[in-house]
């Protein structure tokens, strides 16, 4: 009887492939958990004081959390946008060994974000009246004001902090940023409570500690990018070759700056919307910490996009199109993972979770009402945030620009208005827009993705690294 033939399970070509991804996953891991860290911590350093000002009474808290929207709508999120642009700029250059131009192109967005921190300043200074035009509380407007005064020495060293991270994470040196970001977290958790609880500086003290903690983390990066050995190909000064990529930075930074403006923008037009329904102190405390636990989630698939970015970046800027075509599929398997566990552990916890904010029965029944809103809004932020930074690592912000706008403006806000107040499913129903916008978003980003051209993309990423003036790397 003749022995049948073994069947292997998997071919040779099956085999490399499933370790490829492996492969590939691994570095993703590598450079998301630890940006992770380093955004939860810069995030927790704008807004922890506010648990801290609390303690010192309502109009403290009430004017400090409307000057921290006010900054992060009209300031921190514009420069955090606008940097974006590095993570294709830079990306792209450190795949293309052409490593002063990593520094260069840093040097000369730090450059633009200071011009663009100029008329912010100007804004935050006329914060109080502006807050009174729309009709704000003129106690909380005068407070307001003078806290987003006080915030104006954070924003340059922001300013810089961002940049800093991009030339960083381009080249996947993500480990200092987390060190100095969980040393900066700590050093303004100890400024803020001496000067909330020891020297009674109040605001100003609040304000003061996160902006000393911005350049205390500035100082740390500066100062590891100046003398770590592994800053010294793509280390760079001022100079005129500094100028000439402005141009190319605000090509970049405009639509980057747009794509993550327009949807930040439209969860704060929401929670304003939640004033105008009945009972609007319960509508508006149900929805902050709606927005509150999808804003500290979203840190995760941003991280995961951040990661998506530095390596289909890389790849096309070394002309391997293959390889930015694998990063794309490795980090959406994680990120899929990813949001089944975190949907998964808040749909079970949701009889609870509105006991980590409030201790009111009312306010709790309400969050578990919303729980499953936000279960849907975590799997399509994590779909999106991956996304969209397969989209900065491509360098097609313009066209992510334009899938916000129409997301967002034109399905979401819409629909939330529809729901919310003529069919009077109230929060949930604006919430509901959110939601809306946001699979219209993930789904549009999705399509784009995959009908993206690699081999094009790669050659319009080499020509845009070497059709720049700047002297070339030999």
């Amino acid at each position: 009887m003749a022995m049948e033939a073994e069947v292997p399970l998997l071919n040779h070509n099956d085999a490399n492939r499933w370790r490829k991804l492996g492969e590939d996953m691994k570095r993703v891991n590598l450079i998301a958990l630890p940006m992770i860290v380093v955004t939860l911590s810069q995030y927790l350093q704008r807004t922890s004081p506010l648990f801290m000002l609390g303690h010192l009474g309502e109009l403290s808290l009430s004017s400090a959390s409307i000057a921290t929207s006010f900054s992060n709508v009209t300031g921190f999120s514009l420069l955090f946008g606008m940097s974006s642009a590095l993570e294709t700029l830079c990306g792209q250059a450190y795949g293309a060994k052409q490593l002063q131009r990593v520094g260069t192109f840093t040097c000369g967005a730090i450059l633009c974000l200071f011009i663009v921190c100029l008329p912010v300043c100007v804004l935050w200074i006329y914060t109080e009246e502006l807050l009174i035009f729309v009709g704000q509380d003129p106690l909380i407007s005068a407070e307001a004001g003078k806290f987003t005064i006080y915030l104006i020495p954070a924003l340059f060293p922001y300013a810089i902090l961002q940049s800093l991270i991009r030339y960083l994470q381009a080249q996947s040196l993500i480990l200092p940023m987390l060190w100095t970001s969980l040393l900066s977290l700590f050093s303004q958790l100890l400024l803020c409570w001496a000067f909330l609880f020891k020297f009674n500086l109040g605001n100003p003290g609040a304000a003061f500690s996160i902006a000393i903690s911005c350049w205390f983390n500035v100082v740390l990066l500066l100062l590891y990018v100046k003398y770590s050995p592994a800053c010294d190909k793509t280390r760079a000064s001022f100079s005129m070759d500094v100028l000439l990529t402005m141009w190319d930075f605000f090509r970049f930074a405009v639509p980057s700056a747009v794509m993550v403006c327009l949807e930040w923008w439209s969860f704060e037009l929401v929670i304003l919307l939640s004033g105008l329904l009945p009972n609007p102190q319960l509508a508006t405390s149900i929805l902050s910490i709606g927005f509150a636990v999808t804003s500290l989630h979203y840190y995760i698939p941003y991280s995961f996009g951040a990661a998506a970015s530095t390596l289909v970046s890389n790849e096309l800027g070394a002309g391997k199109p293959e390889g930015a075509r694998a990063a794309v599929y490795a980090v959406l398997v994680l990120a899929v993972a990813e949001f089944l566990i975190a949907s998964a552990t808040m749909y079970s916890c949701r009889g609870i979770l509105g006991y980590a904010f409030s201790g009111e029965k009312e306010v709790v029944d309400g969050v578990k009402t919303m729980v499953p809103l936000l279960c849907l809004s975590t799997i399509m932020d994590s779909a999106q945030g991956v996304l969209s930074g397969v989209a900065r690592g491509s360098g097609w912000q313009h066209i992510g620009a334009y899938v916000n706008l129409g997301s967002y403006y034109i399905v979401g806000i819409p629909v939330a208005l529809v729901m919310g107040f003529v069919l009077d499913f109230k929060g949930n129903g604006l919430w509901s827009g959110l939601v809306a916008g946001a699979t219209v978003q993930s789904i549009s980003l999705s399509l784009i993705t995959s009908l993206t051209n690699w081999d094009k993309q790669a050659r319009e990423a080499r020509e845009r690294v070497f059709s720049q003036k700047i002297p070339v790397d030999h």
